[in-house]
């Protein structure tokens, strides 16, 4: 496919959990926030993922962008490259869990709120800030359309029930308690990423303790999942438990009884938190018992039939297609209006030095002018409709150059 100059400005530095750890994501996003709210920019920052889109073109407004350093592992797109990663992250094909619901609710907040995800999305702590005043470039707007489209599109495909990063978490749980039938099982937050959690849990008959900072909203999901609250604080016991998921934006407080409890039993840890729940330290106590949400994104993806695969890709394609076409043609306007008011006033000046010259009636000068519209007209459909899909440009810095444009 060419690739439309105009695309060619967009780029994107894609900083994900199979390639980087937690805590350098989160250096990562917190040097993006700099510019994440220029009109220019949007920040899509997720457990797994933070992804900065921007174009840094030239503005007599605004001064050039400074985006952040890459870590090691982190991945820069550009063009068409960079807009096929966020429609691929809109249709599930880019997450632990292929045509997961979240991803999708974090895409739309994204871009109605211009803020970054919160705590809602995902349990990572990105502090507050206001959108910038200043309306989004259209060209990355337009990416998060035509990306929203095709994801609420992909998923009237899925087969059969929607999974979640909370059902990856209770299956990484059963691998060391068995099935979760009769179990207790421990869920520390009560955003987003706990209540999927929780409710897997509970689908699978697990009985399901809530901890929380807020008593009312533990109490909350403690009620939709068929459990009950459980004591939250440094000075709070840990309940008998078989299994603990946290998922929350900051570190657990542990009592010193707590963390005894937790390091002399054999409850799995599955942290869902971003950066983790738990210090280094005891992270590295708990051993294999302990796992990361980084360590299920690098589990093997959830696996799905070829034909759901490539229905996927082609779609993909298309909404590449579709997307390159519009920049293209929002490119072409300049020209495309330009090639059309020189042809307008040439056949302006033609009828009055026409009519000037001949004694014509009011019916007659109707006539000649409407047949004067329609040459013109038909002399610029074809060129005007090849300007409107030239996807490489070519056709554009041609008309430019022959029309002095």
């Amino acid at each position: 496919m060419n690739v439309p100059r105009a695309a060619l400005e967009l780029k994107a530095l894609v900083v994900h959990a199979r390639a980087v750890e937690s805590d350098e994501r989160e250096a990562f996003g917190w040097a993006a926030i700099r510019i994440a709210h220029d009109p220019r920019a949007i920040l899509l920052r997720t457990c797994h993922r933070v992804e900065l889109y921007y174009i840094n073109t030239p503005s007599p407004d605004l001064r050039a962008l400074t985006p952040p350093d890459l870590p090691a592992g982190g991945v820069r797109l550009e063009g068409l490259a960079a807009a096929r990663h966020l429609l691929t992250v809109a249709a599930g094909l880019d997450s632990a869990v292929v045509g997961e619901d979240q991803i999708l609710h974090q895409l739309r907040e994204c871009l109605s709120d211009r803020k970054v995800p919160g705590a809602e999305g995902c349990p990572v702590d990105i502090g507050t800030h206001e959108a910038d005043a200043l309306e989004l470039d259209p060209v990355i707007e337009r990416l998060f359309q035509v990306a929203l489209h095709l994801g609420r599109e992909t998923r009237a495909w899925r087969e059969g029930p929607p999974r979640s990063l909370g059902d990856v978490a209770t299956d990484r749980v059963e691998l060391t308690t068995g099935a979760l039938l009769g179990k207790r099982v421990l869920v520390v937050g009560a955003g987003r990423m706990a209540r999927l959690a929780a409710l897997s849990a509970s689908r699978q008959g697990a009985r399901v303790l809530v901890a929380n900072r807020s008593s009312e909203r533990a109490a909350a999901l403690a009620w939709d999942a068929n459990g009950e609250p459980a004591p939250f604080g440094p000075d709070a016991p840990l309940p008998e438990v078989d299994a603990i998921i946290p998922a929350i934006s900051a570190r657990w407080q542990l009592s010193p009884g707590a963390r005894e409890a937790l390091l002399e039993g054999a409850m799995p840890v599955v942290d869902l938190s971003s950066p983790p729940a738990l210090d280094p330290e005891f992270r590295a106590a708990l051993g294999e018992r302990y796992t990361s949400v980084d360590d299920l994104a690098r589990s093997p993806q959830d696996q799905i039939r070829a034909r759901l695969r490539n229905r996927l890709e082609k779609a993909i394609d298309a909404a590449e297609a579709q997307f390159a076409s519009w920049v293209q043609t929002r490119t072409s306007v300049p020209a495309i209006q330009a090639l059309s008011d020189i042809a307008e006033s040439r056949r302006a000046e033609e009828l009055e030095r026409l009519f000037r010259r001949l004694d014509l009636g009011e019916h007659e000068r109707e006539l000649v002018e409407q047949m004067s519209h329609r040459l013109v007209a038909g002399l610029l459909h074809a060129p005007l409709a090849s300007l409107r899909e030239d996807a490489s440009g070519d056709l554009d810095r041609a008309a430019r150059a022959l029309f002095s444009l």
